[in-house]
């Protein structure tokens, strides 16, 4: 038995915990006295976490080798694994017309597929001790549309339907699988989305759309954004609560948003979004 073991500390394992929304669970777990595995390629950014304490992995969720390797070294270390974190992900952007169909298969391999095969892996484990938690970190762009994000939206998408299926499947074995939906965070997601966004249609037909649905992005991330301790004390939350929601919706704009997605016919919501991308677009 470890260390972690004999004091009675809880395992995590977090993916994309290289910065952002995962370094910060990562942080809340350890401040909450858990045993922490922060996982992601980027493992020679993780320093800081390494010295907060936590263990850290070279893990790429699109490589079925290193997600196996990670479980079965916890397991091995500890003997358990409590929670798993599923963070790991990024936003591809762009017209469908001009998204090429490899970049919309990494897309769903990052965010779906490489979340999936490590629920394969630690479902097994978490069924025979009879508990765990495992926390699929989703997107207020689960529930809502925008044009430019058909890839990142159906990935999102997918990962609720998903998680609503595995949530039954495991409830008879002391699971839980709860979903994570964030808006708006202060990370450098958004940056990238939309650089994505600029280069794959910031030249084609679609170029207007794209500098409107960029407008839109940086506004957010400039005028509403939360910073990723929000999401952190919503994971925390989701880990330690007797019976946890189903779902938690944190950060800026995304009770707002998903709230009029509920209330709205669809062509509404078009509308809805269409002005704020514009007027966020003219005010960048």
């Amino acid at each position: 038995m470890t260390n972690g073991v004999q004091d009675g500390k809880q395992v995590a394992l977090v993916t994309g915990a290289s910065s952002g929304i995962g370094e910060a669970i990562a942080r809340r777990l350890l401040a909450g006295g858990w045993t922490v595995y922060a996982g992601a390629r980027r493992v020679d950014r993780m320093s800081p976490l390494a010295q907060a304490g936590a263990r850290l992995l070279d893990l790429d969720v699109t490589d079925d080798a290193s997600m196996v390797a990670a479980v079965e070294g916890i397991l091995a270390d500890t003997g358990r694994i409590d929670a798993l974190v599923n963070n790991a992900g990024y936003g591809s952007y762009g017209a469908m017309e001009d998204v090429p169909l490899a970049e919309g298969r990494r897309q769903f391999e990052v965010n779906v597929f490489g979340l999936a095969r490590l629920m394969q892996l630690v479902a097994p484990h978490m069924r025979r001790q009879r508990s765990g938690r495992i926390l699929n970190v989703a997107s207020m762009g689960g529930k809502i549309h925008e044009p430019m994000g058909s890839w990142y939206h159906a990935t999102k998408f997918a990962v609720e339907g998903m998680s609503d299926c595995v949530r039954m499947e495991l409830e008879p074995f002391g699971v839980d699988v709860v979903v994570i939906e964030p808006g708006a965070i202060q990370s450098e997601w958004n940056a990238i989305a939309r650089e994505s966004l600029l280069r794959t249609s910031g030249s084609t037909a679609y170029a207007e759309q794209a500098r409107i649905s960029a407008g839109l992005l940086a506004g957010a991330d400039k005028d509403t954004a939360s910073p990723p301790t929000v999401v952190a004390d919503s994971a925390w939350l989701a880990v330690t609560a007797r019976k946890p929601k189903t779902r938690y919706l944190m950060g800026g704009g995304a009770k707002l948003l998903v709230g009029l997605r509920w209330l709205l016919s669809d062509r509404a919501f078009d509308r809805v979004m269409r002005m704020a991308a514009a007027r966020m677009a003219k005010a960048a």
